[in-house]
């Protein structure tokens, strides 16, 4: 008998019926998505039950479902901590799933919060300010350039071509329009102005690797200026992912990934952001516990075409550092 696997997810379509705006609905998942996770989980000889969200899943649960295993990419509805919604309820069930537990997701989604981690643990971040309210900017104690975003989001929502900032003045009106819109803090960070990498890694604790590096390379025409929701959305358009291979920067990219990942005890796989600064020596920006699985358009999955790892086998790849970690062999 295959083993069966309940699949906990958001559907980006979903929301938009319920009147969330394309921006706030921005992390969940395509239609597209759900159906290449169904079937490459399907593909590796699991049977797949789809779940949905975290409200389907508790309905679920209520009733008395239960699974071998959850794969768990489900991002949650509202807070800092939407991200450990799905993964509590499966603790809470003593279902065993994949990806980060809850602890980890609620901390990586708080850009600052982990941050401190990761000073912590004596590894390089720019230095940043969490902004509350327009008082916390005075004093600042921050070199400009600054750059701005909301504390808690993902996929690049709140950033755009205002979000770097060179005085106190745009600083202030930046900072006033991402309270008022996102109605949460706002964390400030001295810009690094070199080239940008996100290094995505497979497995958990000591048996944690690398996968791969991507180098983010914006092109002439890109809007923005930088790495903003609207260069995400449209990555296609106006980004180069450039796989590095032979590059004297690379160790220390990946040596600085691979660390960032463990001081945050990430999970199974995830994607670690990084940046150069002046002197061309890399920093921790943010990580992603539970990264985009899009076949073509997220970040995980075209490191693993890269690399020369198919979809299939990314799926099965995760999957199998799961049922390891919980005993089940690999």
């Amino acid at each position: 008998m295959k083993p069966v696997i309940g699949f906990a997810y958001d559907l980006r379509s979903d929301a938009l019926a319920e009147g969330l705006s394309p921006e706030e609905a921005a992390e969940f998942d395509s239609a597209e998505t759900i159906d290449a996770i169904a079937a490459a989980l399907a593909g590796n000889g699991f049977d797949v039950d789809r779940i949905g969200n975290g409200r389907a899943l508790c309905a679920r649960l209520a009733q008395g479902h239960r699974w071998d295993l959850v794969f768990n990419i489900a991002e949650g509805r509202g807070g800092r901590c939407r991200e450990a919604q799905v993964p509590a309820l499966l603790e809470l069930f003593s279902i065993p799933y994949t990806f980060s537990d809850p602890l980890t997701c609620a901390l990586t989604l708080d850009k600052e919060m982990a941050k401190q981690v990761i000073r912590a643990a004596g590894l390089p971040t720019p230095a940043s300010r969490v902004i509350a309210s327009l008082d916390d900017l005075d004093p600042l104690s921050l070199g400009y350039p600054l750059f701005a975003k909301p504390l808690a989001e993902g996929t690049g929502k709140g950033i755009d071509g205002a979000s770097r900032v060179d005085d106190g003045r745009a600083l202030a009106a930046v900072c006033g329009r991402l309270l008022e819109t996102f109605r949460q803090p706002v964390l400030v960070e001295e810009y690094l102005p070199g080239r940008e990498f996100t290094t995505s890694i497979l497995g958990t604790g000591r048996e944690a690797r690398v996968l791969g590096t991507l180098e983010v390379r914006l092109r002439p025409d890109a809007p923005d200026g930088d790495y903003s929701f609207k260069v995400k959305e449209e990555c296609e358009q106006y980004v180069d992912y450039l796989l590095v291979t032979h590059d004297p920067v690379l160790p220390a990219v990946e040596e600085l990934a691979l660390a960032s990942y463990r001081a945050l005890q990430c999970r199974d796989a995830g994607r670690v952001d990084i940046r150069l600064d002046a002197d061309g020596n890399p920093a921790f920006l943010e990580i992603n516990p539970l990264p985009g699985l899009h076949p073509t358009h997220s970040d995980l999955p075209m490191t693993a075409t890269a690399c020369g790892m198919e979809y299939g086998e990314l799926i099965g790849a995760i999957v199998a550092s799961a049922r390891k970690r919980l005993g089940h062999g690999g």
